[in-house]
């Protein structure tokens, strides 16, 4: 479904944020992002979703092939391949983003009908089956001023379903909530996980990392370290910088059953 092939990217005077990323996500997995802060895992979701540029590689998307932008701006071919990636890969970020002028309702109905062009209708009986999905029916009339960070988040999962999308990405999902506020939205996108969407997800929170992935992915210094099932990583990673990092992590969380490694 996704493929990043040498992915390269960087700032000038500064360090490489990627060195050459590979990396493949088949249907239906679910990938984990995990690193230190400013390894790259937020940048790299947004190179996915074509909101971030990058300078080397190419990125296929179910057969969409974004490659670096040459020129200041895109012709308009590649503008075109951005709208199909964006329609085939939806995106929930740290902090929501909803429309503040909107209530939970036009939130999740205004992608649908001003984009895919769906009627009103249609569009309606969606939001009211993603309301209910994310345990949101209650709060359909409230604006964003209105709704808990996690409220927010579950409604900025709705918007997201409601582009029909093949594939989800979810930056530090729960990263801007209060810890009492996680245990919903890390249930929604438990369900997603389960039913067979292809997510990739970047956390910092390692027990819904071990929880919801197939496979983890660790970053640091501008590359992919390693990579392996939750069991492997988190109980026997083969990489010093996984295991400094784990252990770093680990100390005082018995969310495994095995202890953090020595």
């Amino acid at each position: 479904m996704i493929k990043l092939r040498g992915i390269k990217k960087a700032f000038p005077g500064l360090p490489p944020i990627f060195k050459g990323i590979n990396l493949d996500v088949e249907y239906g997995e679910s990938v984990v992002l995990i690193g230190p802060s400013g390894s790259g895992k937020s940048t790299l979701l947004r190179c996915i979703n074509g909101l971030e540029d990058f300078q080397e590689g190419l990125i296929d998307i179910d057969g969409l092939i974004l490659r670096p932008k040459k020129k200041k701006t895109r012709s308009a071919e590649e503008r075109e391949i951005l709208r199909q990636i964006r329609l085939k890969v939806g995106m929930v970020f740290q902090h929501f983003n909803l429309f503040p002028h909107m209530n939970a309702y036009q939130n999740i109905i205004e992608g649908p009908s001003q984009v895919l062009k769906i009627d009103k209708a249609a569009c309606a009986e969606q939001a009211e089956m993603l309301l209910k999905r994310v345990n949101m029916e209650h709060k359909r009339n409230s604006y964003p001023h209105m709704l808990s960070g996690g409220e927010q988040q579950r409604v900025a999962i709705a918007r997201a379903l409601a582009m029909v999308p093949e594939a989800m990405l979810f930056d530090e999902p729960t990263s801007a909530l209060d810890p009492e506020m996680t245990g919903e939205v890390r249930e929604v996108i438990r369900d997603l996980v389960n039913e067979g969407m292809t997510s990739v997800i970047s956390t910092h929170e390692m027990d819904f990392a071990y929880d919801v992935a197939d496979r983890i992915v660790v970053l640091d210094k501008g590359e992919i370290v390693e990579e392996g099932t939750p069991e492997n990583i988190f109980s026997k990673p083969k990489a010093e910088r996984t295991r400094m990092f784990i252990n770093r992590i680990l100390q005082g969380v018995s969310f495994l059953k095995h202890a953090p490694m020595a």
